[in-house]
């Protein structure tokens, strides 16, 4: 990768040039073919401020241009470098996305051989037997004694008038019934 740093209308400091290589070597954590990073800084003589401008290129991919403007340097090469890693993160996501699968990747898929017979027991629909549930009415005496002897904590059924009920453990040890 290269590295170009310039200063327009201000002096790169030793300081400086240690902050832009130590903020550009960030952005190789993406692994991306970078060509080139180009930082110009430059002094905005009617506004007192600087501004930064990174331009990343790219392997195979369009150019990353990032412009900051700021009271101070440091703030603005941050600034400007945290905006180049949300890019390039978002561009090495595009590119890593599972969905983007090559070409040769598919054909080795297509071409590998397929075993039929297990495929189709697979895909054969599988019938759990269950026994159905029979909603005839109950006394609540009959209830009760199921409750009793089952780990459950309630029962809903229906009583001889054909009214839905709820017979329930309390946590007492006694039984309600709704």
């Amino acid at each position: 990768m290269n590295i170009s740093l310039v200063g327009r209308h201000i002096e790169l400091s030793d300081a400086i040039k240690d902050h832009l290589m130590h903020s550009i070597d960030t952005l190789s954590k993406f692994h991306l073919d970078l060509i080139s990073v180009n930082a110009v800084a430059s002094a905005n003589e009617r506004n007192k401020g600087v501004s930064i401008e990174f331009t990343i290129n790219i392997a195979g991919k369009n150019t990353v241009v990032i412009t900051q403007r700021d009271d101070d340097l440091y703030a603005a090469i941050d600034i400007a470098i945290d905006r180049a890693q949300k890019a390039l993160r978002r561009l090495h996501d595009r590119i890593s996305d599972h969905k983007n699968e090559g070409l040769n990747e598919a054909k080795n898929a297509a071409a590998a051989p397929v075993d039929l017979h297990a495929a189709g027991e697979i895909m054969e629909d599988e019938i759990v037997p269950t026994e159905p549930i029979l909603f005839k009415p109950q006394e609540v005496a009959e209830v009760l004694e199921k409750l009793k002897e089952s780990t459950k904590v309630f029962e809903v059924f229906y009583d001889n008038d054909g009214k839905m009920r709820v017979l329930y453990k309390r946590t007492d040890g006694k039984f309600g019934l709704y």
